[in-house]
């Protein structure tokens, strides 16, 4: 990052955003530049050869001062965050999504886009049933150490951010309009509390408003940020199957309740199984199958982070505990469980590479998770 400051390199991109919803052309911007500041310094040439059009190369001349502004005073209000292609903390999973965001603007925890995660999606009508289910799901995987993630809707959606934080857990919501803003405003003081015990997500800048074609953008990042993705309940026309299918094209797995031959928002679970999606009964099916997929994504969390700030991680499993950096972390974790924060305090590694290190040595059962708590493993 050089001397550039966060701030900076916040504001920064809340310029590159506003002036242009190319994802592609700002990601070849940052990799030819370094970071935010250096693109904006960077001249018109730049902007064009890396795909810019004529209208975000006059926005970036000129920025509007009022929207500048206004972007000072959101990012001076806490717990608000820019999180962009040139950061760190920037998730690791998500940056293998074939189409994965420039920036994200989180309120809430960064560290809660570290964290494993299982993706809950289905109808805004659900049955009274598929509700319920959503709920239940939600709370296992939450007392599992596992974060669900939504889309903050009506229906499966807020239920299951609902179940997990009744649980203790952990919940992302990932949203179609700026991180100021909510949809449906009935979620309110819903988005508070996942403020609150985890984050909300967005690629759109503050102040940008519900659009119908904003919904299925986001549910690429819901598919990017999971290491799989559970439909509830679906129609056959549904913007969960639409997640489904992103997911899948990510290389997460799909899992798919069954329901009533008669119930019209589950022919898209059915239509889902019918296509390979795994056919689940329990949470306990979901939490076993993702075994194996969270240790092969943790092994590219580990690559990642080993051309990062962090320090360098183990390459063979087997030699973690004599990894000084593997070391450090379990001297500093106890038989009782302790939060993510007060790890990085005793260890000075970053959360980022505490949230990949602790869930590779989660999946090789060197350490228990839960309710977003760590401890050793006799």
């Amino acid at each position: 990052m050089g001397d550039v400051s966060a701030p900076e390199r916040a504001l920064a991109w809340l310029t590159l955003v506003r002036a242009s919803n190319s994802a592609v052309s700002l990601r070849r911007l940052i990799e030819s530049h370094g970071n935010a500041p250096a693109v904006l310094a960077a001249g018109a040439s730049a902007w064009r050869a890396a795909g810019l059009s004529e209208a975000s190369i006059e926005a970036l001349r000129k920025p509007d001062p009022g929207a500048s502004e206004r972007d000072r005073v959101w990012l001076g209000k806490a717990p608000n965050h820019v999180v962009g292609w040139d950061d760190p903390d920037y998730p690791a999973l998500l940056r293998r999504i074939p189409s994965p965001p420039a920036c994200l603007f989180v309120v809430g925890e960064v560290a809660a886009l570290w964290q494993p995660q299982i993706a809950i999606v289905g109808s805004r009508s659900p049955s009274a049933g598929g509700r319920d289910n959503a709920r239940a799901f939600a709370t296992a995987f939450a007392g599992a150490g596992l974060t669900v993630t939504s889309g903050l809707a009506s229906g499966i959606d807020g239920a299951a951010h609902a179940g997990a934080l009744d649980a203790g857990g952990h919940t992302v919501a990932v949203m179609a309009t700026g991180p100021d803003r909510v949809y449906p405003p009935g979620h309110r003081d819903l988005a508070t509390r996942i403020a609150h015990r985890g984050a909300l997500v967005s690629e759109f800048a503050p102040g940008t408003e519900a659009r119908r074609e904003h919904f299925p953008s986001r549910n690429r990042i819901i598919a990017g940020l999971a290491l799989g993705t559970l439909v509830v309940e679906a129609a056959e026309r549904s913007g969960a199957l639409i997640t489904a299918r992103l997911a899948g094209d990510a290389g997460r797995e799909v899992f798919a309740i069954p329901g009533s031959i008669h119930n019209p928002v589950a022919r898209g679970c059915h239509r889902l199984i019918r296509q390979g999606a795994a056919l689940v009964e329990s949470a306990d099916e979901v939490i076993a199958a993702l075994g194996p997929l969270a240790s092969e994504l943790a092994d590219a969390l580990r690559t990642r982070l080993h051309d990062g700030e962090p320090p360098p991680l183990a390459t063979a499993k087997a030699g973690h505990e004599a990894d000084p950096a593997y070391r450090q972390v379990l001297d500093a974790l106890a038989f009782d469980p302790v939060g993510i924060d007060q790890l990085a305090e005793r260890t000075g590694l970053t959360i980022a590479a505490l949230s990949s290190m602790l869930l590779i040595m989660e999946m090789e059962g060197l350490v228990s998770a839960g309710h977003g708590r760590y401890s050793r493993r006799a």
